[in-house]
């Protein structure tokens, strides 16, 4: 191999890795072959999803603003208060789950939460109106699904191997809180969604942008390089990232730590590339020619983008804090448009109320636990008698439940010390990678402990969950070099894996969709004292 070949072997990632297998890896081509393991996943996974998705028709947990607020934004582009007169006889949800379209009052209501995911909620309503439950949930259902496919498509793009974009389907489509959340009408599925789509898409980035800078240096002796390195192009899947960042802090702010988290990786991709690439001054050209376009790219385009989601806000009159800046005249920001700075005025109550939501619930829990699922949520529960609701004994129960399914988050909490090492002392970009996706999804709320805060949250990132655990197992099956005895045992430890994800799936089904069930075999689901 000459050294024009070696430098785009180092970029391309075409030498043999840990991750690469006889017939089942090697650089990812578009094949059929190659999506129909995901594609399988996929299909059962929104099968499971959307299956009596509208059960219960009663608005659970949160849903009791989500998707009120996202009929509204369908029919005022903005949230409305509800009606004060239903809202002090406690009659709001009633009406609106009877087909009551109009339960505001006359005045915009102020809102803590960005509008992306409550127009996705809305939007999923206007086909099916809001007497029907599933519209309710469609939207939330859909993203849900799309995600098992955009992960399987991502493993297989980040471990160049269709078994690993098989298994990270697969798990994802039979873990617990990602289940719940596909099937209630909450936000936090689409900040996971648009994060996970920003990470694909700085997936693609990474490797075009190594074909560029292939393509640029093979051949080219290393003292005839330019100080800095060439320019790596327009970087067109970089602007879709900036624009799916925007959509997740468009849906909830813990989106922004995906934009800060995301970049940096980028940033330090293109930095490691041009050392690969025998650039003499890698860090400078890195800094000077990569990272003030990515920061336009990013962050400028994820501004943007969440500017324009405030569209519906903007161009009416109606909305909390539209008219501030009318009565609120200012001489040194007064030749900013008015809907400008009403919007920062909105924005800073926005923040100062998240600050304030101090008081305590039953189910507000600290982030150390969340890993080991030390005390999932009650989204929804009733205790049927005899007789009610198809129950055939004394006592039942009816329950929704966000327990991650435990395989997948105890070994994925092993998971992430094997990452650490990989990442630290082999200096694996992969373990680096999905690091990063926890980090920015996780290590934010241990600074907001003094908030009330849900463990249910961690569906943002349990993507990355996923594919740590789909790393570690990557690693057991072994490379190109590992003997038949060690594939075949890690081939068995992957398959035992996964059915034993799906058997858990399976016995906590029950909890997870409201079935009636025995009140004893719901206590058979509470293993610990924190889960009831």
């Amino acid at each position: 191999m000459n050294s024009a070949e070696q430098v785009r072997a180092r970029l391309l990632g075409t030498e043999a890795d840990e991750f690469r297998s006889t017939k089942l890896t090697g650089r990812p081509l578009w094949t059929t072959l190659g999506f129909l393991g995901p594609l399988f996943f996929t299909a059962v996974g929104g099968f499971l999803r959307f299956w009596h998705v509208g059960a219960p028709h009663q608005l659970i947990f949160d849903e009791t603003y989500y998707v009120k607020q996202g009929w509204s934004m369908v029919l005022f582009w903005y949230e409305m208060k509800v009606d004060p007169t239903l809202l002090e006889a406690k009659q709001v949800d009633q009406h609106f789950t009877a087909n009551d379209p109009f339960v505001w009052g006359t005045e915009g209501d102020f809102v803590v939460h960005p509008p992306v995911g409550k127009w996705l909620i809305g939007w999923g309503e206007v086909p099916f109106g809001i007497l029907n439950s599933f519209g309710w949930r469609f939207a939330v259902a859909l993203a849900g699904t799309l995600s098992i496919l955009m992960l399987g498509l991502i493993a297989r793009r980040l471990f160049r191997s269709d078994l690993m974009g098989t298994l990270a389907a697969a798990l994802l489509a039979f873990e617990g809180h990602h289940f719940v959340h596909s099937r209630t009408g909450l936000l936090d599925i689409f900040v996971m969604f648009f994060g996970l789509a920003a990470f694909g898409a700085l997936l693609v980035d990474r490797d075009r942008a190594r074909e560029v800078l292939a393509r640029r240096v093979a051949g080219v002796p290393r003292h005839h390089l330019s100080f800095l390195g060439p320019w790596l192009g327009w970087r067109p899947w970089r602007w879709v990232a900036g624009v799916c960042l925007g959509l997740s802090a468009g849906s909830k702010w813990s989106g922004l730590y995906f934009l800060a988290g995301f970049g940096l990786l980028t940033v330090f991709w293109d930095l490691g590339a041009r050392r690969a690439a025998g650039i003499r001054g890698w860090w400078a050209g890195g800094l000077v020619k990569d990272g003030p376009f990515a920061f336009v790219q990013l962050v400028g385009t994820a501004v943007v983008t969440y500017v324009a989601s405030w569209t519906g806000w903007i161009l009416t009159r109606g909305g909390s804090y539209r008219t501030w800046a009318a009565t609120n005249p200012s001489s040194d920001f007064g030749w900013l448009p008015d809907w400008w700075r009403s919007l920062w005025a909105y924005h800073q109550q926005m923040f100062a109320s998240t600050e304030s939501i101090t008081s305590s619930h039953p189910y507000q829990t600290n982030p150390w636990s969340w890993l080991i699922q030390g005390r999932p949520t009650s989204f929804f529960y009733e205790g049927p008698k005899k007789g009610a609701d198809g129950c055939l004994v004394d006592q039942c129960s009816k329950a929704i439940t966000s327990i991650g399914t435990v395989s997948v988050w105890w070994g994925g909490t092993l998971a992430i010390f094997v990452l650490l090492f990989m990442w630290a002392l082999h200096r694996d970009w992969r373990a680096g990678a999905i690091l990063c996706g926890i980090v920015a999804g996780y290590v934010p709320w241990f600074f907001l402990g003094s908030r009330t805060i849900y463990s249910f949250y961690e569906v943002a990132f349990v993507p990355w969950i996923v594919l740590a655990c789909v790393y570690v197992l990557g690693l057991l099956i072994g490379g190109r070099d590992a003997s038949d005895l060690r594939r075949r045992w890690g081939l068995g430890v992957a398959g035992g894996f996964v059915l034993l994800t799906i058997g858990l799936f399976a016995f906590f089904y029950p909890i997870y969709t409201a079935e009636v069930i025995p009140l004893q075999d719901w206590q058979q689901r509470m293993w610990f004292p924190s889960w009831v």
